[in-house]
């Protein structure tokens, strides 16, 4: 197999339970860069929510950010690709939203917006601990979401909901797939997360090969959520973590080990690294 691009879900992926990169998946991914393979985080955060342990290693260039949303060359700076959510209809959505309990930050410009009656009570929504670090590191605070949108008109990237309760989650999911003009996905099971229809990591991968020259042969994706599905069927790969949801292992093309048990290192010596001896 001649894999030059490797894309990689992070939460429930690459990191840990506790959001860190372990030595052996480390390892692995600098084992690639050396050989020239293309190691790219595939994530629903913003690149700035990209830890920095993964994101400066040296080598890693390239990112898919907010589900697909956008491709960036983090080495200069520069959008590749971008599919957002015009401001009126995030404006419209995030309407609809408030009138639930439920904390909502549309990411902007690569930022996530929020205020203060999430912020200072990230608890109250199920977020952990370690979630909760990368919210603080991602979001920009404003007296009011709806109005700053209502001034910046700027397009939204995606919208991010966390829910305290289930059956709440349950009741807006039903009512925003009545809306046209929006993909739903989640990446954890107390989450939603809205995008523009073509914003997927299966888009972003397939655009980012384009724009490298490469097949689709030449790519593998790696995954564990619902946002995951199209990068692990666009893929020449599609591996999926055993943690990972049982509908996302039934269509991967092999399933590795947990994230906790070093799942992507496991993945790539069997597919890319030791393909090559």
């Amino acid at each position: 197999m001649d894999i030059r691009l490797i894309a990689l879900d992070l939460d429930g992926t690459l990191l840990d339970s506790q959001k860190r990169l372990s030595s052996r998946n480390r390892q692995a991914l600098t084992e690639c860069l050396e050989r020239g393979i293309h190691i790219v985080p595939t994530t629903g955060r913003t690149v700035s929510g990209i830890p920095s342990v993964v994101r400066e290693l040296p080598g890693v260039r390239y990112a898919i950010t907010t589900n697909g949303a956008v491709v960036e060359d983090m080495k200069e700076d520069l959008t590749l690709s971008e599919c957002t959510i015009p401001w009126e209809l995030a404006l419209k959505i995030l309407k609809i939203i408030d009138q639930y309990h439920v904390m909502y930050d549309p990411y902007i410009e690569r930022r996530g917006i929020t205020e203060p009656r999430f912020y200072e009570h990230l608890t109250e929504y199920g977020l952990r601990p370690e979630l909760q670090e990368v919210v603080r590191m991602t979001r920009d605070v404003y007296p009011n979401i709806i109005e700053f949108l209502e001034t910046c008109r700027k397009p939204v990237e995606k919208i991010n909901l966390f829910f305290p309760e289930i059956e709440e989650r349950t009741k807006v999911r039903k009512v925003l797939e009545e809306i046209d003009g929006i993909l739903i996905t989640s990446s954890m099971p107390m989450n939603l997360e809205i995008n523009a229809p073509g914003a997927t990591k299966g888009g972003g991968i397939r655009r980012l090969a384009e724009h490298l020259g490469l097949k689709r042969e030449q790519t593998m994706a790696v995954g564990d959520g619902e946002n995951d599905f199209s990068m692990i069927l666009e893929a020449g790969i599609g591996v999926a973590m055993k943690n990972g949801r049982p509908d996302l292992c039934k269509a991967a093309d092999y399933i590795t080990d947990t994230n906790d048990e070093d799942g992507v290192a496991s993945a790539i010596y069997r597919f890319v690294l030791e393909a090559e001896l």
